[in-house]
């Protein structure tokens, strides 16, 4: 380092096209040594640093020139020396734990990134950077639009209590209507590869054993043993017999009717789209009825479907009984683990979303696990939820960003 000096520029101003090369034009020209460089550009505003090793006689020269350029362009330029002490506790610290805070909802103000901005100070991480996911948001809000926004900080440290960062994470999410996904920012989060998804209330905004059981003539008492066992209240093998049960002699037929009008969830188009677009491997894991899960594997392109067959007699009717094992929380998740297996993708790879206490397991083993618009208990066990937008919000969990995932 002897006859060199360390030097930060710090350039802000209205953006242009060129400006970044007219900087490193002069640079070049003193042959100096770029350590560090970011740059960020918010509404056509420029936020420029650039850290530099450069022969103590140039620097002077590099500095005037920067200047006299920065002055041609009509920016703000300063210069701000570096130690050699202060440059190596840098580099000392590249060695800790990185992870991605994403913060998402209908619409995001400071009171919310007040209290997300202030919970990582009190954990003693530091953030690098944030940068906006969603689109550019309109001046007006309109609550009956299908509006998001979504921004994601990068940060940097070893919290203090990870179990108490996660916990209050939750508790601000539901009081200020935002969601939140805390993730150790790794290789497997930027490569995931298979996502399961649950079906009824999840891809669909339905009970598909609900719709059946109205046409049956038992609505009512077929919702509340699904509630119940939605709720972890009662074993859902045991509630499913005794749902099924009750269809017995509905005309299959039914299920035709029910299928073709089944109320896609928000954001499953556009979700479904961009994973295909992608490579990713999409399967269904459902405690409700292959029928509809194949009617949706056609619809959209999924992969795999897995859920419970119903026995039909030979006038077309349903017998109240099921055919094969049922699809309950354990078989989720040994089917995730085994679709992974086959797919040779790591557990860390895979994503699993759902509603129900009977997709807990699957939410705990996939690698990224996602509550959706989900019943208490579930949320309470979950490390991430969505419960204020459309399912595409999991693609900001994902890390993509709006400006190349529009259809």
């Amino acid at each position: 380092m002897e006859n060199e000096e360390l030097i930060l520029m710090r350039i802000t101003g209205e953006d242009r096209p060129g400006l970044t090369a007219s900087l490193m034009g002069i640079l070049a020209k003193y042959d100096a040594n770029v350590l560090d460089i970011g740059q960020a550009d918010i509404h056509n505003t420029l936020s420029l640093g650039i850290l530099i090793k450069v022969n103590e006689k140039n620097s002077g020269n590099v500095m005037k020139h920067v200047l006299f350029k920065s002055s041609e362009l009509n920016v703000n330029v300063r210069f701000i020396p570096v130690s050699v002490e202060d440059y190596n506790a840098w580099v000392s610290r590249q060695g800790k734990n990185r992870y991605i805070l994403t913060v998402l909802g209908r619409r995001l103000e400071a009171r919310q990134l007040e209290a997300i901005s202030g919970l990582i100070a009190d954990q003693g991480l530091n953030i690098d950077a944030i940068r906006r996911l969603s689109g550019r948001p309109p001046l007006e809000y309109d609550s009956h639009e299908n509006t998001r926004a979504c921004c994601e900080f990068s940060v940097r440290g070893t919290p203090r209590d990870r179990h108490e960062l996660q916990r209050r994470l939750m508790e601000i999410s539901s009081e200020m209507e935002m969601d939140c996904s805390f993730q150790l920012d790794n290789m497997y989060r930027r490569m995931r590869r298979l996502i399961c998804f649950d079906m009824d209330s999840t891809l669909i905004q339905t009970e598909c054993i609900d719709e059946l059981a109205i046409r049956a003539g038992v609505g009512d008492e077929v919702k509340a043993i699904t509630e119940s066992a939605m709720r972890g209240e009662i074993d859902f093998k045991e509630s499913f017999t005794r749902r099924v049960a009750l269809l017995k002699g509905l005309d299959v037929s039914v299920m035709r009717e029910i299928a073709e009008n089944m109320p896609i969830t928000e954001g499953v188009d556009r979700l479904m789209f961009v994973l295909k677009k992608y490579g990713y491997k999409i399967a269904i894991l459902s405690g409700g009825f292959t029928f509809f899960g194949e009617y949706l594997q056609r619809k959209f392109g999924i992969d795999y479907v897995y859920a419970n067959e119903l026995e039909v007699d030979d006038n077309g009717k349903l017998t109240g009984h099921y055919v094969g094992e049922v699809v309950d929380g354990k078989r989720k998740a040994e089917l995730l683990r085994l679709i992974a297996q086959v797919e040779k993708v790591d557990l860390a790879q895979t994503i699993a979303v759902g509603d129900g206490a009977n997709d807990l397991p699957m939410l705990s083993l996939a690698g990224l696990g996602i509550a959706f618009h989900a019943k208490p208990r579930v949320v309470a066990n979950a490390k991430q939820s969505i419960n204020t937008i459309g399912l595409d919000g999991v693609l900001y969990f994902l890390g993509f960003k709006d400006s190349y995932l529009d259809i």
